[in-house]
């Protein structure tokens, strides 16, 4: 994180540099980033954010005079690629991961207070002297977060590795990796080589939605009162219908589909379905 920029808009961004090097919290990976994801990310983050879905940016590209060793295709191949460093930002780099790392390590003193930033700075719709915020702001990541992976099933795409530290608080998308649009529909459609076993399948990105959301509550749990627990979990339980909801509107939108029709879901498996036959 370089900083936060605030532009002639007063919107607030914050600063990231992606494949400059190590991070005192990198795992065993060298920091860099290669020439080819780096100006995927570049493309594809704009692309997506003029498609009108929730996303960072990227601001530039700077290719590196560092040689960078990648195994592409994880079939043992590696090979010297050119390295770059890319400037992107996002209103908020937090993610469910953020908060999962403390809750684990018991830190709920600095879990309590990174939450009470985070809503006072992104979510200022939640008094932040309310006692049941942290209820608030659960209901409405889970909310968000089914609208935003609605988005995704809507233009067809992919993120590839949908794990909680890849999935934004603040229900953007971030972390352009192993990512992909599907050229013709298929629901096992996986754009990530190292996922054999097709977890981030791009039929399967709601449910794992879910588990994430499911894992964001978990740690959340030890700072709500036993009836702020059971009306979180009943929020999550509305996680499907909220999603598949927003998912009918998208589609009906795209098929030209007017007013209320009870064969209007039919249509779309259906359609969805011819496709994959096709």
């Amino acid at each position: 994180l370089v900083g936060v920029y605030t532009n002639r808009n007063g919107e607030r961004w914050e600063l990231q540099l992606k494949g400059s090097g190590k991070t005192p919290y990198s795992r065993n990976g060298d920091g860099r980033a290669v020439l080819r994801a780096s100006v995927r990310e570049f493309l594809c983050s704009e692309a997506m954010y003029h498609l009108g879905i929730p996303t960072s940016r990227a601001v530039s590209i700077v290719v590196s005079d560092d040689d960078v060793w990648r195994d592409q295709f994880y079939n043992g191949n590696i090979k010297k690629e050119r390295g770059a460093v890319v400037l992107r930002l996002a209103k908020s780099w937090f993610r469910i991961g953020s908060l999962e790392i403390l809750a684990h390590s018991g830190e709920l003193d600095l879990q309590r207070k990174l939450l009470d930033f985070i809503i006072q700075e992104h979510f200022p719709s939640i008094g932040v002297n309310n006692s049941n915020r942290y209820l608030e702001f659960f209901s409405t990541v889970v909310s968000e977060t089914a609208n935003l992976i609605a988005l995704w099933m809507s233009v067809g795409f992919a993120h590839g590795v949908c794990n909680t530290d890849n999935f934004s608080l603040l229900s953007i998308t971030i972390d352009y990796g192993p990512f992909g649009f599907m050229n013709s529909y298929d629901p096992n459609f996986v754009p990530n080589t190292s996922d054999d076993e097709g977890r981030y399948k791009i039929g399967n990105q709601a449910n794992v939605g879910l588990f994430n959301l499911s894992k964001l509550l978990q740690a959340l749990k030890p700072l709500l009162d036993p009836k702020q627990k059971q009306l979180a979990s009943q929020v999550l339980e509305g996680y499907g219908e909220l999603y598949y909801t927003r998912f009918t509107e998208l589609f009906k939108t795209k098929l030209g589909l007017l007013g209320e029709n009870e064969n209007d879901n039919y249509l779309i498996a259906f359609l969805l379905k011819v496709s994959l036959l096709c």
